[in-house]
């Protein structure tokens, strides 16, 4: 027995594009894209770069928590390995920023793999563990070497530091916002073409019960290897963004605790819906942003973080998203006859 021969491309790119969730999700999106710039003053637009960013970053958690059940915490350090590899392609060899950013996510793809193969004995704990203890190597990684920066050799470290432009059209913090949110589009488009084809229908086996899905002929191996450098991708692209807005790194950036925020945030978000990973990224940039701007200190925002991690936990397992699309799924119902 095998699992069942996904349809043709044409027709799921077809089903995509006639998608009334994904039709209302581009035309928020198109909507936010025009009218923010100009609501949002200079601070507040690059804060939103940011959660723009992350935002991506978190759908490579929702992938592997939502689809696998699998618990990853070292998304940021591969947020990193991304921004690393981008600044890297771009002073060596000045190719155009789009495949500078091309083959900072496939690096941290193949990255993200390699982190994965434990995944292939282990779950809950020990996975988490093993991939926490990758994010604090990295970590360690980084703050002895620093990112590439203009300078010769393997590493590219200068005493003084030459920023990598912005791709020509992300010039201004507005075109750049504009920038991010296509390539954080593309990135959903991408995760839901999976989700909808054969890699998604295996995840869905190998979730349920791992021998189920070998019994009905899935390589278990190979799609969980799939399922991490798709994460991996993902979050490779997010720190080409970031390194493309900023023009140059810092290790301090990509502290290993960002990578269990970043998870936490992803639950307390909701995994399983795109409006979800959009939440999770408002909430781990814009949330202590606006509490540093109210004059509190941001650390307050781990205690707000910690609460709303636990009413997840207890009485909302889908996350906010789950609870929100609940309440106009009530509203949208229609009403019985009388």
């Amino acid at each position: 027995m095998s699992i069942t021969v996904p349809a043709r491309a044409p027709s799921l790119l077809a089903s995509l594009l006639t998608d009334r969730k994904i039709i209302a999700t581009l035309s928020v999106a198109v909507l936010a894209v025009v009218i923010l710039p100009s609501l949002l003053n200079a601070l507040w637009l690059k804060v939103f770069i940011s959660a723009v960013i992350y935002m991506l970053a978190a759908s490579g958690v929702a992938i592997l928590y939502a689809r696998l059940g699998l618990v990853s915490l070292a998304q940021v350090a591969l947020v990193g390995v991304g921004g690393w590899m981008t600044l890297r392609m771009y002073h060596a060899t000045g190719l155009p920023f789009e495949l500078d950013l091309l083959a900072g996510g496939l690096w941290a793809g193949v990255v993200g793999t390699v982190i994965g193969l434990p995944a292939l004995r282990l779950r809950g704990l020990y996975l988490a563990l093993i991939t926490l203890m990758s994010a604090a190597a990295f970590q360690i990684f980084i703050t002895s070497s620093q990112f590439p920066n203009g300078g010769t050799g393997w590493l590219g470290v200068a005493a003084s530091s030459v920023f990598m432009p912005r791709p020509y059209l992300g010039e201004s913090d507005e075109a750049m916002f504009r920038y991010v949110v296509v390539v954080m589009l593309i990135g959903f488009l991408l995760i839901e073409l999976h989700r909808r084809s054969r890699p998604g229908r295996a995840w869905a086996l190998i979730r349920k019960s791992e021998a189920c899905a070998m019994a009905a002929g899935v390589n278990v191996t190979f799609y969980k290897c799939w399922a991490f450098a798709l994460s991996g991708f993902l979050a490779g692209i997010s720190g080409g963004l970031l390194a493309a807005t900023i023009g140059v790194l810092d290790a301090r950036s990509f502290p290993a605790s960002d990578s269990i925020m970043l998870f936490a945030l992803t639950v307390v978000g909701g995994a399983y819906s795109w409006l979800g990973q959009i939440l999770t990224g408002i909430l781990f940039r814009a949330v202590p942003a606006l509490l540093n701007d109210l004059g509190v200190n941001g650390d307050l925002a781990f205690f707000i973080f910690g609460a709303a991690l636990l009413h997840a936990l207890i009485t909302a397992p889908t996350g906010i998203a789950g609870q929100l699309l609940g309440v106009l799924g009530r509203f949208g119902a229609k009403r019985p006859e009388r």
